[in-house]
């Protein structure tokens, strides 16, 4: 939590937010979470388009969507279409050390605010261009995170065997991007530290996926292997699944003999580690149909948060499956802060609740310093710093 008075890791870094949406904000509120000076530019009228997904909306009318992923922001309305308002992004750029942007490829160049452009005017620039797939051949498909989630293959694995291909429950893969976008961003800022050049750095959706679907991707990479849907069960680990109990489902992660050994033992079936088609964990992946089975019987007898707890106290990674306002619950339970409130800055008349930053730094840490801006709410302070340096 902001204690008021300390450095953000990042503070001194100004970047020029053209994104929108997901990807490309998330990836900034990151960065301004660590101490950077973001300045969002927004088209005038509408703004960000998360503006208007609702619902859900706040007290205050602003869609919660569009808050998850723009504190610690300045929101400036450019219109770029025309003349003037390119030349205020250009005055813009040339204060900051960071620009992204995540139209469709080709629009920043035909503003006039394109890599080669931007960098000859400021060699030391880092521009960040986020796409759906990449600059090339795929530059003109529009990137959704449900149309990368189909093509990508995310869908292919998710859901059950005997059903519909199934999109995860967020847009996974812009966050995951976001998070490349961010990480890439880093690394350019530190050979920019050592070495005074800029460079441009490209992430894009389908990249990001590919390479976020680790064991699934690599097994078609290494061995030829292409995954299908599973359900909650996993390729290469038994039990390591959700399972019914008496009232609600539970989550077994059983990744070793040991674990594997104290969960029979605790459902009352010592034996089952010492069976030979339970023994290891190939021999529980052989046989995982007769091992849920069996295991479902026994979970049957009790629910869900009893056997979390004696299963959790013999070091068996299990836990119950809970609802969103049960996982912020378990969080605070837990002494971690799911949610935070940052200060009302004039323009409301309470706090505003925010998801906490997952990182935490023992020196810089973290600082919710600015709610998400209402649109253009800091257009003419710095249009006139623009204007006016001195």
């Amino acid at each position: 939590m902001d204690d008021g008075d300390g450095r953000g890791a990042l503070e001194g870094l100004r970047i020029a937010d053209f994104s929108r949406v997901l990807a490309g904000p998330y990836a900034t509120m990151l960065l301004a979470d660590l101490g950077a000076e973001v300045v969002k530019i927004e088209r005038p009228g509408s703004g960000d388009d998360t503006r208007a997904w609702c619902p859900p909306a706040d007290h205050e009318g602003t869609s919660t969507y569009f808050l998850s992923v723009n504190r610690n922001k300045r929101s400036v309305v450019l219109d770029l279409t025309t003349g003037a308002g390119r030349e205020q992004a250009r005055a813009l750029v040339a204060e900051s050390d960071v620009l992204v942007e995540n139209f469709r490829p080709g629009t920043m160049e035909r503003l006039g605010l394109g890599h080669r452009e931007l960098r000859s005017r400021k060699p030391e620039l880092i521009y960040c261009s986020i796409s759906g797939f990449g600059s090339g051949a795929g530059a003109a498909i529009p990137g959704y995170d449900l149309l990368v989630q189909a093509v990508g293959g995310l869908m292919s694995v998710t859901g059950d065997a005997a059903g519909e291909p199934v999109k995860a429950g967020v847009a996974l893969v812009d966050v995951i991007t976001g998070l490349h976008a961010s990480l890439g961003i880093l690394a350019a800022l530190r050979h920019r530290d050592s070495t005074g050049e800029g460079q441009l750095v490209e992430v894009n959706l389908l990249g990001s996926l590919l390479s976020a679907m680790v064991n699934q991707a690599s097994a078609y990479a290494v061995a030829e292997v292409v995954p299908g849907r599973m359900g909650n069960a996993h390729p290469s680990i038994a039990p390591y699944e959700t399972l019914p109990t008496a009232d609600r489902p539970i989550a077994l992660a059983v990744g070793n003999d040991r674990q594997f050994a104290a969960l029979a033992d605790i459902v009352g079936e010592p034996g089952l580690a010492l069976d030979d088609r339970f023994r290891t964990n190939s021999d529980r992946v052989a046989h995982r149909a007769l091992l849920r089975d069996i295991l479902t019987t026994r979970l049957s007898t009790a629910g869900a948060d009893h056997w979390s707890a004696v299963l959790l106290a013999a070091g068996v990674p299990a836990g119950p499956v809970n609802t969103l306002d049960e996982a912020f619950a378990f969080a605070h339970k837990l002494g971690l802060p799911g949610i935070v409130d940052i200060p009302a800055d004039g323009t409301v008349d309470r706090p505003f609740r925010q998801v906490a930053s997952p990182i935490a730094l023992s020196g810089t840490p973290t600082r919710y310093r600015l709610p998400p801006p209402r649109l253009g709410q800091h257009t003419a302070e710095t249009l006139h710093r623009l204007s006016d340096p001195t």
